[in-house]
């Protein structure tokens, strides 16, 4: 999907907690029979690791007839993420591909040198309209990958790892998270999870992922002193840990990476160049 041109809201950009570096509101835009909120990129932060584009659709219920149809459209040099929280969107692509994804389920587009998708309610599903709630978000590739084959990757939610305990569940989509890796392949420092909270869980956000953001599907959350509603995206500052509380029953997406400015830092230090024949006995680090 790809919607847009809305501007950015005046409120929003306060800073808060000494760990959060910006607090953005989505632009809001109708597009139709749902609203559609982007939290990025923002006129003041364009991107949270490789995440590009944030689009929070929903929730919302289809009446009778009703449904997403939107069109073949071609993408190129990116990927794009498709998560729901509730509903159902069919996917086809130029790739010959046709499935459907559903709650706790995602679809992980490649589009490389092009690809063209189309995402539709099914017949089946209008006869007696459903709800619709989820994200997809824009994933930017190392330039080198740019021009890579395009691809396309479905997982169902019982191939991702899911972390319960202490009043909070963790789903982790994509890179690693609370000691459980994805499945899903990526071509860069990732992190992507679908986080539920009971009121008065604790959920420790640590500070090994280089840029970090947490946007708050529902509830309300508590920042070292400071309260957040839900509607806002939270980037952290890097190099600190953070402690979340949920005041309220809440639910939360965690996402982030390596910068994509920083990218090829982070490829060195997990040894992933080449060597350099006649050598390779001895490497010199990069600064911090």
């Amino acid at each position: 999907m790809s919607f847009f041109p809305a501007k950015d809201p005046a409120p929003g950009d306060a800073q808060a907690a000494d760990a959060i570096d910006l607090v953005i509101v989505p632009r809001s835009v109708d597009v139709g029979h749902f609203a559609v909120r982007r939290a990025l990129p923002h006129v003041n932060r364009r991107m949270v690791g490789p995440f590009i584009f944030f689009d929070h659709f929903g929730p919302a219920e289809f009446r009778t007839g009703q449904g997403i149809d939107v069109r073949p459209h071609p993408h190129i040099g990116l990927a794009t993420v498709t998560f729901l929280f509730d509903g159902e969107i069919m996917h086809r692509d130029s790739l010959g591909t046709a499935v459907a994804i559903r709650p706790g389920e995602v679809n992980w587009m490649t589009a490389g040198r092009g690809i063209v998708h189309s995402e539709r309610t099914a017949p089946d599903h209008r006869k007696d309209g459903e709800p619709i709630h989820g994200l997809q978000c824009w994933v930017a590739l190392p330039a080198a990958e740019e021009e890579r084959a395009p691809d396309f990757a479905h997982h169902d939610s019982a191939a991702l790892p899911l972390v319960s305990e202490e009043g909070k569940t963790v789903r982790v989509v994509a890179g690693s998270a609370y000691g459980e890796r994805s499945p899903v392949r990526t071509l860069s420092d990732t992190l992507f999870a679908d986080v539920t909270l009971m009121a008065g869980a604790v959920l420790p956000i640590d500070a090994e992922t280089e840029e970090r953001a947490v946007y708050l599907i529902s509830g309300e959350v508590d920042i070292a002193g400071d309260r957040f509603a839900a509607g806002r995206l939270l980037v952290f500052r890097p190099g600190d840990p953070i402690t979340l509380t949920a005041v309220s029953d809440a639910r939360l997406v965690l996402l982030g990476g390596a910068s994509m400015d920083g990218q090829a830092k982070a490829d060195w230090k997990l040894a992933r160049f080449d060597t350099v024949p006649g050598d390779d006995k001895e490497f010199i680090p990069l600064p911090e």
